[in-house]
Order: C-alpha cells, then structure tokens, then sequence
C-alpha cells in the first residue's frame, strides 16, 4: 500500500549535547593525592587512573600476571561490569601500555603493600558472551579493609571517591574523569599527538579524544601567546602619538600639547592669579 504523505516528513530529533569533560587540574590532583586516608589502596588506585587512562571497570580487573614493573607497562585485558569479569568489550582495547612516573610509582607502592598476594580463581565472558573461560590471577587493586578485589566499579566511586574529595577540598567530579584528566593532561603538554594518546587509552583514532575525552586545560598549558610571539618575533612597540601640526613648532609648554592631543584648548590664566 502506497503512502500519499509521509508523517514524519519535518520532524528532527534533537539529541542533547555530550557532557564535556570535566578534568582535574594539577593542583587539585596535588589536593587529592596529598589528603591523608587510611584507604591507601583505593588513593593509589586514583592515581594510577589519572596517569595511565584506563577505564574504572579496566582497573578493578588489572592482575599481576598483566604487570612488568622492570619495563615500566601494563596490558589491559578485561574489565569487570556489573560484578562480571569479560574480556575487553573491543580488540583494540586490548593493549599494552607504557607507564608515567605517578601510574608505575603508584604499582611499586602496592605491590610493596601486598607482599602476600593470594591468587583468586574468576569466570571471564569471552567477547562471544557465551564462552567463559576459568582464570587463577593476582589482582592489584584490593579493598584496603578486606583485601580483597572490588566488587564493581560503582563502589570506588561511590564509597571512596565522594568522601575523598570532600577531604580534600576539590569539587565533586566523576571517578570517569580521571580517565578524562589523563587524555586532558597529556593533550594540554603539546608534546603528544592526540592519535598517540587514544592508542594508549584503546582508541582507534584520535576523534573520540577530541570528542569525548579530551580537554584544553588552561591552568596547566604552556604560555602558547608567549611562545607565539617569541616564534613570530613579535616585540612590545610604544604607541605612537601624532599630533596637531600646527603645534609642531609651537614654543608652548609641554602641558600645551596635551591638552591639543584630547582636542580641547588650553584655558587662559586668570589676570587676578
């Protein structure tokens, strides 16, 4: 049956604007990393997140058995979503990356911590969601009151994150935009390419960095005007004043002049003073 007129002819949908990033500055990382807490393994696990860029489900997952601390890199293989271990959700975020000083300290200072690391034996989905596969693995991140691995990735936000950041004074942002200030630092230094960046965050290209991840943080960027005018030789030149020729040759005092410049006349002196 044939359609005289299509009802959906003029109709848009309007879909609201992604959130935008919402990084932490380094100031506000100093305020977080330097409040004190007796939950030293979930503050190590924020800071991890800030300066490798994994995802919050990513890091509850991460296993010794994923960690070279002699060549300072870690490989992403699974994340645990709603209390279930899977394996990563595409293949490119499978990957290996390469630790920042803050991400590998971070690790040093756990396995420091739990010299006694006891194996668990997990479920993984396959990404076929039908195969599970049987797993003995070391995690990294354990509960600091229990010792054990975190249930969801719900629980370090909602019962670590909140509180800490109250602690510490920096207003409340979301345990994702650790993920966030990672790409947003990195971006902000100029020295990295966005297309480097979404390799070691599990990206194919650098448009979901400038889209969704990504963020110019002007607090922690370079002096770019400086550096412009530096580059471009641009030196501070003194305005030039121009003024009435027909008080180039004029022998009267400077203040003459000024009050030529505005374009007004200079009052006369009365003849009482």
């Amino acid at each position: 049956m044939k359609v005289a007129h299509d009802p959906t002819e003029g109709l848009f949908v309007r879909l609201p604007d992604p959130e935008a990033p919402d990084p932490f500055t380094r100031a506000e990382i100093k305020q977080i990393l330097e409040t004190p807490t007796n939950r030293t393994q979930e503050l190590l696990m924020i800071q991890f997140i800030l300066w490798a860029g994994p995802r919050v489900s990513e890091t509850i997952a991460l296993t010794w058995e994923d960690v070279d601390l002699k060549q300072r890199t870690v490989t992403f293989r699974r994340s645990k979503v709603r209390g279930a271990y899977r394996v990563t959700k595409t293949r490119r975020s499978l990957r290996k990356v390469r630790l920042l000083e803050p991400a590998w300290d971070a690790l040093r200072k756990i396995d420091a911590i739990n010299q006694n690391k006891m194996p668990e034996t997990v479920d993984i989905v396959e990404r076929d969601n039908k195969t599970v596969r049987k797993h003995k693995l070391h995690f990294v991140f354990l509960k600091t009151k229990s010792g054990l691995p975190h249930t969801n990735d719900f629980v370090v936000q909602d019962r670590f994150l909140k509180a800490h950041l109250l602690a510490a004074g920096v207003r409340y942002h979301g345990a994702g935009q650790c993920r966030h200030t990672y790409a947003s630092q990195l971006l902000t230094t100029g020295v990295v390419s966005i297309d480097w960046i979404a390799e070691q965050m599990g990206h194919t290209n650098g448009n979901m960095i400038r889209q969704h991840y990504g963020t110019w943080i002007n607090e922690d960027g370079p002096d770019v005007v400086g550096i412009l005018q530096h580059a471009l030789n641009l030196q501070p030149t003194s305005p030039v004043i121009r003024v009435n020729r027909r008080y180039k040759n004029s022998r009267q005092p400077q203040t003459g002049l000024i009050w030529a410049f505005f374009g007004l006349q200079k009052p006369q002196t009365p003849d009482f003073l």
